[in-house]
């Protein structure tokens, strides 16, 4: 399919076709650091036609993320636009990015509620494409803010039903989050599942290297987590249903994989419970497949909300037995067989049960077997950069 863009007249800022340059889309993320947004961002920059596609990186910070040097190698920019909290002075500074970087034919936000001025601003600046794009279902989070918080989220929704010319959700419970009060937004509502590369988990992992650089011993039995420390992964009661497990299996280590502002706080509960040289923070990671195949025994994520949980369809993959809290979409479980889901009302021991249960149940499944699954499946991420490439082309 030929590839279209656009650019503007100086007049009106009315679009006109041009076939000479790529569709030139402006992502909108807080920063390009290792989590399940900017992952599958990554992905698709990875994947798609670079020629036919211009991808540039929008974002709140100055400082330094892990992916920005392998975005510019992949000849795309980023650009910070500062104080999201101070309205006028970052629609100043957006205003700015398109007259100096544009002209965008997309700007694709992924800031989930603050995605309704994004876009605002992004029409008032003639982008003639403005998706949001809901990665979370918050509600539980959000159900007992306050009357100011509430004003903030409603007017929000109202901006995004009005700016947004697109609107996609990662999962069902995603899309009704963001988009489903509005009967408007919801008629031009979408679900695009974010995909992972299968590759890594093709090959062979040396176990025994990836324990001793961990500092586990061979015969541990480890309970597996990747998330950032925030509210929503829900690591306090994470560190209860391990000391449940650890009473019951002595040999038991729990490897935590991420970064973010609760990490401390969370070092400073497995102290005050005795776990501390039980727990191994690893930090933020590239090498998330070669941890799940190498070290891991059971994946663990009791989250109070995801909007999808796409770190489950990497154990998957890696054929990690997955014990998750039953708020988190359905649609993400592939292989059914390995997954099994609590509700958060459910006591630790009776989690950490289930998780002493779950590596007795892979007797019918092979990591081939379920790597068969996930590529056929919608999370495969060649068949989601087609399905994004055909959302771009078709809303241009």
């Amino acid at each position: 399919m030929l590839s279209v863009g656009f650019t503007y007249t100086s007049e009106d800022k009315a679009p006109v076709p041009d076939d000479h340059r790529p569709i030139r889309i402006l992502h909108v993320v807080g920063g390009m650091n290792r989590g399940g947004i900017e992952t599958w961002l990554m992905h698709v920059l990875r994947n798609i036609d670079r020629k036919r596609f211009q991808m540039d990186f929008l974002v709140h910070t100055n400082e330094p993320c892990a992916y920005d040097e392998e975005i510019r190698t992949l000849g795309s920019r980023i650009i910070p636009c500062l104080s999201p909290s101070r309205p006028w002075l970052y629609a100043r500074n957006f205003n700015q990015i398109l007259r100096e970087h544009g002209p965008y034919d997309v700007v694709h936000s992924h800031v989930h509620y603050f995605s309704g001025y994004v876009l605002w601003l992004a029409k008032q600046g003639g982008v003639p494409v403005r998706i949001a794009h809901s990665h979370l279902d918050s509600s539980p989070l959000e159900a007992e803010a306050g009357w100011l918080r509430r004003l903030y989220l409603a007017g929000m929704k109202t901006s995004i039903n009005r700016n947004a010319t697109l609107c996609l959700g990662c999962s069902q419970l995603a899309n009704l989050d963001l988009f489903g009060h509005d009967r408007k937004a919801n008629l031009h509502s979408q679900i695009l599942y974010c995909g992972i590369d299968l590759t890594p988990f093709q090959g062979p992992i040396d176990a025994f290297d990836t324990q001793t650089e961990l500092g586990i011993p061979a015969d541990a039995f480890v309970v597996g987590h990747v998330g950032r420390f925030q509210e929503q992964k829900n690591h306090r009661f994470l560190l209860e249903i391990f000391a449940e497990v650890f009473k019951r299996e002595p040999q038991s280590y729990l490897l935590l994989v991420g970064e973010g502002p609760l990490r401390s706080s969370v070092e400073q509960q497995a102290s005050q419970m005795g776990l501390r040289d039980r727990i191994i923070f690893a930090g933020s990671r590239s090498d998330i497949p070669k941890l799940m195949l190498g070290a891991m025994d059971v994946f663990l994520l009791p989250s109070l909300c995801e909007g999808l949980g796409l770190v489950l369809i990497e154990a998957q993959a890696a054929v990690l037995p997955c014990v998750l809290s039953d708020v988190i979409p359905e649609e993400a479980d592939v292989v059914h067989p390995i997954m099994q889901r609590l509700s958060l009302l459910k006591p630790a021991n009776v989690w950490a049960d289930a998780v002493l249960a779950a590596s007795d149940n892979l007797s019918a499944f092979n990591k081939v077997d379920a790597l068969a699954i996930v590529e056929k499946s919608s999370f495969n991420i060649q068949m989601g950069v087609k399905r994004l490439a055909e959302v771009y082309e078709s809303n241009i």
